[in-house]
């Protein structure tokens, strides 16, 4: 698995986590985010190896497949990069730089 492609399901975690049952959740996080190998994932979750395999690839298809029916990591994506216009466009703009920080827009 590629960097970008990891990077991505962290993404789509962030955005669809809450969706998940606990345990694809914990399961998920101590992969992706806490970098343990699958066998230590089984020992701490009292479940087998192949189970823990399975369990994080279902995991991974369903938060794709969330994405693929709700588009909100791409409508995030669209948003980041037309605020980026947005705050390029107004540079030099004191009020309207301003206004971006009060939205938590622009640093």
């Amino acid at each position: 698995m590629t960097l970008e492609h990891r990077a991505q399901l962290v993404m789509l975690y962030d955005l669809y986590g809450g969706l998940l049952t606990e345990k694809q959740q914990d399961v998920f996080d101590l992969y992706h985010q806490c970098d343990l190998s699958l066998g230590e994932i089984a020992a701490e979750q009292n479940i087998s190896r192949p189970a823990v395999h399975d369990l994080i690839k279902r995991t991974e298809h369903l938060l794709e497949k969330y994405e693929e029916k709700l588009h909100l990591a791409e409508r995030e994506m669209e948003r980041r990069n037309l605020l980026e216009k947005l705050a390029d466009a107004v540079e030099g703009n004191e009020e309207a730089l301003a206004i971006l920080k009060q939205l938590g827009l622009e640093e």
